[in-house]
Formats: C-alpha cells, structure tokens, sequence
C-alpha cells in the first residue's frame, strides 16, 4: 500500500495559520492534496495536525484526517520524521501493513503530480530507501562568505578564490516538496540525506521555501508567472 502523508500543524509563527492561508486561489494545503490525487498512486493520502480547522479544510480537499496528532509533537522543536513516524504506526494499527510513503510538505504550491510519480518509480527502480527532490544552488557554494565583525567580510574556504565558478563542483540542496520512502526507512530513522537516498532534480524556478513573508511574496510573484505560463 502506497499512502500521502502531509503533516501540517496550526502553530506556524512566522506565517500564522500558513498551511491553510489562501495561496493562489485557496488554500496552501490544498495544492499538496490536489497533486497528490492527481497522481493516482496514492490508496490513502492522510493529514497529520493538531488543528481541527486544518482537518476540516483538508477533509473537503479529499484528504483523510482519521486521527488528530498529539500535542507533543506539535511544537516548534519537533522535526517531521517522528511525526511521519506517529502517523505510521497510526495508519497501520488502522488500515493495516504501509509499503512505501511520501511525506509531502503542506506548503509546497509549485508541486507537480508528474513529479510524485517519477519518485515513486525511482524510489521502486533504484531499490533505495528514500527520494526526495532536489534543485541547484544558484551560485558555488565553495565561494560562500560570512560577515563578521565590524562588517567585514571572509570566503568559508578560501583556498578556492581563484577558481573559476564554472569549474567548481555544481551543488544541490533540499527542495522541500516531499520525501518517498520505503515504511521501514522511516520507522527506522534511517538518515534522509545519505547514500541510501536517490535525488529527483527540479529546475530552480519551481522552489521556493515559504518560511516568512518575503518567501511569501515571492512564491506569490512566482505563481502569478507560472499561471501565465500555463504551468499550474
């Protein structure tokens, strides 16, 4: 059985009630569930909240919410593998024995169905433990600075000074749409980011973290070019 988790609690500080704020035309978390249907891998796709709002508004956009998670692993220090953990073990002692599943971000608007199932047929075809996507730094993080004191400036490594940009190691970063993994991966905790994991790489036009209201912004500015394009 392949099942969607979204996990998607009521206490965003930076963006209050993020995950339900209207994005594009409804509500954030509703971009998730929608691709998550439109894929059709799915048996079951779940949300997992604290928030009773949330489960109302992702019950009417065809997710499941058939427990609430606990306010222990609510907060703002917990990560998403317990939580993703909790809903596991939930999912099985409810509906029985869990395959594989995709822990998918509930503010992640820029998602594309034909993405989920790509991951799921490279998590099955490279016989790995997880995929998740990925996209490229912009710039050569072998050239990054620090600011430090009196406004001054320093590379992190400064034995690549002069080298060129386009000879350096091009590098790649979470894109934080959503995870595949195999059940037992995630029960066992094992580590996301290592050589058990495979890569799906997105063009950089469709990331963008949404963590405060200049990303807000931004995702919006994104949006409205990609609806001009016919992307989304």
């Amino acid at each position: 059985m392949n099942i969607a988790i979204i996990p998607a609690r009521g206490g965003s500080k930076r963006i209050p009630r993020k995950n339900i704020k209207q994005f594009c035309g409804k509500p954030m978390i509703c971009h998730s569930i929608n691709a998550a249907r439109e894929s059709g891998v799915f048996n079951h796709i779940f949300v997992s909240t604290d928030d009773v709002e949330i489960a109302d508004i992702a019950i009417k956009c065809g997710a499941e919410v058939p427990f609430m998670r606990p306010k222990n692993l609510a907060d703002d220090y917990t990560q998403t593998t317990p939580v993703i953990i909790h809903a596991i073990q939930m999912i099985e002692k409810l509906i029985g024995k869990v395959d594989n599943v995709c822990c998918i971000y509930a503010a992640a608007p820029f998602i594309k169905a034909k993405d989920i199932r790509a991951g799921l047929e490279r998590l099955i075809e490279k016989n790995c433990c997880f995929v998740f996507t990925v996209t490229s730094f912009p710039h050569p993080i072998q050239r990054a600075l620090r600011i430090v004191e009196k406004d001054r400036v320093e590379m992190f490594n400064s034995d690549f000074f002069d080298m060129r940009t386009q000879d350096l190691e091009e590098a790649y970063h979470d894109a934080g749409q959503f995870y595949w993994g195999k059940s037992k991966a995630f029960l066992d905790n094992v580590m996301t980011f290592s050589r058990d994991s495979s890569p799906l790489i997105l063009p950089r036009y469709r990331v963008q973290d949404i963590d405060t209201e200049e990303d807000w912004e931004r995702a919006g500015i994104m949006c409205k070019a990609m609806q001009l394009n016919q992307e989304i």
